[in-house]
């Protein structure tokens, strides 16, 4: 891992960020974001990153997190029930699938906005929008400001998690320590995210 890591961080910045823009489009498609989830991804490259990558990395998640929603969204427009009924369908599983439908048709277009925080569901949400019928332009401004929200809070994270492992004594490695201190911080907000979700839609 700390090699993997260390081969990231020799990465030119502008092949970082192409790398990272895959991971994010990635992200959003269902299962895939399982493979290499992308907070994982932004953390990494932040701890790599230099003061100036900030605005960058930021462009580049918004701009993946988008192309890779809009992508599931155009694919449950299309193929929504035909996608429910194959494998594809079979491995999300029904559950999962009607949960999703049940909590965009509670909470509308505000859970597109915090389906970033939402591990799983960040996926499933866009394409059960699709397959909802909802407004395009109405998910797409959502999911904007979304995608601006999470890639904000983890750059945030990242930063403040860097400038941590620069003063711990030792020879700590500052990514290590940025993604370390940043997943916890982070799965603090996912849990109080969920919580929030329980309360306003039930589900």
């Amino acid at each position: 891992m700390a090699d993997w890591l260390t081969q990231l961080g020799e990465l030119p910045t502008t092949l970082l960020m192409g790398v990272l823009g895959v991971v994010m489009l990635f992200d959003a498609v269902p299962l895939l974001g399982v493979l290499v989830p992308g907070d994982v991804a932004i953390l990494a490259a932040t701890g790599v990153g230099g003061p100036t990558t900030g605005a960058a990395t930021f462009a580049v998640v918004v701009a993946g997190c988008l192309a890779g929603w809009s992508l599931s969204f155009l694919a449950g427009r299309r193929y929504g029930e035909r996608l429910r009924r194959s494998r594809l369908g079979d491995w999300i599983g029904e559950a999962r699938w009607a949960a999703a439908e049940g909590i965009l048709q509670r909470g509308g277009g505000r859970m597109v906005l915090v389906a970033p925080f939402l591990p799983v569901f960040n996926a499933l949400l866009p394409l059960a929008g699709g397959g909802l019928r909802m407004s395009y332009p109405r998910f797409l401004s959502c999911a904007t400001l979304g995608a601006a929200a999470w890639a904000g809070l983890y750059l945030a994270l990242g930063t403040a998690s860097r400038s941590l492992a620069g003063l711990l004594p030792g020879e700590s490695s500052p990514m290590l320590v940025t993604m370390t201190v940043g997943l916890v911080l982070a799965g603090a907000v996912a849990m109080g995210t969920r919580r929030r979700l329980r309360a306003v839609t039930g589900a």
